[in-house]
């Protein structure tokens, strides 16, 4: 399966900024993780037999909660793009379900940034395309959302 951008280019189009979902969709499975391997820890260190089992079944059930949100927070990076062209810009979510977002660089009224405290720490935020006649789209956790607001909103001489 290629990229969608690749597969709706027009002529003379081509990508100018891709980015993604942040890599932070993946705290929640590195949290549940930690918690595997600490419970592990705690059923090796612990010598009453009644707690080894309770401690080796909250390490099983961390572990399969940080695999379902590993596997979640992949696949959700996986089937997202978000690009700007030299022509519009263009979000993509989902796989079967698939839900999308175009609009031209001329429909472009206004870019806003929104970051947390913890967004700007690890450079991420909500990236909100105020468009002319277009409406309004929110593309949440962007990574380098600063950069992406500059390729969109920048204008190549001559244009």
């Amino acid at each position: 399966m290629g990229r969608y951008i690749d597969e709706i280019l027009q002529p003379g189009e081509r990508v100018l900024y891709s980015t993604n979902e942040h890599w932070v969709y993946f705290l929640p499975a590195i949290g549940a993780w930690i918690a595997a391997v600490a419970f592990l820890v705690l059923w090796r260190l612990v010598a009453v037999d009644a707690l080894t089992l309770v401690y080796l079944v909250l390490a099983a059930v961390a572990g399969l909660a940080a695999l379902y949100w590993t596997a979640t927070a992949w696949f959700h990076r996986w089937t997202t793009e978000t690009d700007v062209t030299n022509m519009r810009v263009v979000h993509k979510t989902g796989f079967i379900k698939r839900r999308t977002f175009e609009m031209s660089l001329d429909k472009v009224e206004s870019v806003d940034v929104n970051q947390s405290v913890l967004g700007r720490l690890l450079n991420y935020g909500d990236v909100t395309i105020q468009g002319v006649g277009e409406g309004t789209q929110t593309i949440s956790t962007v990574s380098s959302p600063l950069a992406f607001r500059s390729a969109i909103t920048t204008r190549p001489a001559g244009t």
